[in-house]
This record gives C-alpha cells, sequence and structure tokens, in this order.
C-alpha cells in the first residue's frame, strides 16, 4: 500500500527518523522536499536520490520571524503541495536539585525547537493546504515521553506533552474544514539515532545504542501512516497509549463535545 500524499515536505531530515522517513517516501515514489540547518547533510541527501525525487531547502525553524516567508516560498515553488512532515526536534538534560547546573538558554532553545517553532510552521502552511482541492496533512513527530515523563527529561517531555494536547485539539479545529487536512501524531520510542548521541548527551555512554533500531521504527510506524491512523504510537509508547491514553481521550472528547453540543456515534 502506498502512502496517501504526493508532495512532502520534510523538516529536520538530515539525521535520525527524519532523513529516514524522507528516504521511504522517495522510495515510495513521492516527491520530497527535506528541509535543515545543515547543508553538509542536505546535498549528499540530494546527490544520492537525485534531483528529480528530492529537492533541498537549508533552513532553521528556530528563526521564527522567518517562517511566514519560508512557508510562502515553500508553497508558491510547489502549489502542489499536500503533505508537511515536521520532525525536527533536540533532547538534553537538566537537574533541578543542582540549579547552577541548569542552563536556561539550553532549556529555552529545546522548547522553542521542540514546541514554539512546530506552532508558528503549523499557522503557516494551513492556509495553503485549506485550499487545496484533495486530501492533505500535517504529520508530526512526538515522542513517548508525551505521554510518560522521563526525570532527566523534564522540559523534554513538557515540550512534547505540550504538542500532544495542542495536536489533540487542533486535529478537531480543523476536522470541519475548510479544506481537508488530517493532523497526525507519530510517538516514537526511544530510537537509536544521534538524539542522544555524545555530541548532543555527552553523559549518557553509547547513547546511540539506546532504543529501538531505526529501521525496525520506521517499518512499523510506515505501516500504520499508510494504513491510514492519525496517531501511530510504536513499541513502549503504544503500550502507554494503549494503557491508559485512549481512556483519557475519551474524556478530552466527551467534554469538547459538552461544550460543542455534539453527539458522537457510538
Amino acid at each position: 500500500m502506498s502512502f496517501h500524499y504526493n508532495k512532502i515536505l520534510v523538516i529536520g531530515a538530515t539525521s535520525g527518523i527524519g532523513e529516514a522517513y524522507a528516504e521511504k517516501l522517495i522510495q515510495d515514489g513521492k516527491q520530497v522536499i527535506v528541509v535543515g540547518r545543515r547543508k553538509d547533510r542536505l546535498d549528499p541527501f540530494v546527490s544520492k536520490h537525485g534531483k528529480e525525487h528530492v529537492e533541498a531547502i537549508q533552513f532553521d525553524i528556530k528563526l521564527l520571524n522567518q517562517i511566514p516567508k519560508f512557508a510562502l516560498d515553500v508553497t508558491s515553488t510547489h502549489p502542489d503541495l499536500d503533505c508537511v512532515l515536521l520532525n525536527a526536534g533536540i533532547q538534553r538534560a537538566f537537574d533541578f536539585s543542582k540549579p547552577e547546573t541548569v542552563d536556561l538558554s539550553i532549556l529555552d532553545e529545546e522548547t522553542l525547537t521542540n514546541y514554539t517553532a512546530f506552532i508558528h510552521l503549523t499557522l503557516a502552511f494551513i492556509p495553503h493546504l485549506q485550499k487545496q482541492p484533495g486530501n492533505t496533512s500535517l504529520i508530526y513527530t512526538s515522542s513517548g515521553l508525551a505521554l510518560v515523563p522521563v526525570a532527566r527529561f523534564l522540559n523534554y517531555s513538557a515540550s512534547k506533552a505540550a504538542l500532544h494536547h495542542f495536536l489533540l485539539c487542533l486535529r478537531e479545529q480543523l476536522a470541519d474544514g475548510p479544506g481537508r487536512v488530517k493532523v497526525i501524531e507519530i510517538f516514537p520510542p526511544a530510537v537509536q539515532t544521534e538524539l542522544h548521541d555524545k555530541n548532543h548527551q555527552p553523559d549518557i555512554k553509547g547513547g546511540r545504542a539506546i532504543g529501538m533500531p531505526l529501521d525496525e521504527f520506521v517499518e512499523e510506524s510506515w505501516a500504520k501512516l499508510v494504513r491510514g491512523d492519525d496517531q501511530i504510537a510504536v513499541g513502549m509508547a503504544e503500550a502507554a497509549f494503549n494503557g491508559f491514553e485512549d481512556l483519557r481521550q475519551g474524556t478530552f472528547f466527551k467534554i469538547h463535545d459538552m461544550i460543542k453540543g455534539i453527539q458522537r456515534p457510538t
């Protein structure tokens, strides 16, 4: 079964999950636009897969005031863009029991990258997607830590939880149009990427080996993407989702429907 969308913008595609999804989309015959800060990663990706399949854009999503122009440039060049995959993220450890070790500038960068920039990007691309004649989607790489936090990564967990709540509400707001914009959230477990490696978290030994192998995660989540799921939990994240998140969302929908004055079919 093939992916439902034909031209996909992959933000945060220079390594890990984003790069792996971009490759999977190309293998599926889709047109892909990869976005990232590191030109030295983007250029080899285009060379490997060919300009007929992929285009690269160097952009730093932390530059919030440049996001509206970035989105306008992309959608003007690619008026048939029907899917935006937001994958960028960073993870840092903080210990508030030792307040002298906490660098708030790093914490703010983490929040900006993992949450605030995603909100700005969402707002910038929604008008284009709403105008498309067919189905479109916004896809977000969230985290299992959005459901169950880890104390070491308290701010990362909080940023992903904030994103998850935002997406629950966004999905409901966009459900009735205009347009047909689907909101998809992916909840990875720990995955073997550079998120944990020595360049980012040097106090973790063998960090690159932590978690599910990347190709295994991509295959499992890809099957659910092409099936059309809008919430995709994998590994330990799936256990958490099935264990209590589904019940919690039942309460969310009851409150939402009560406020909206609607009754869902049982």
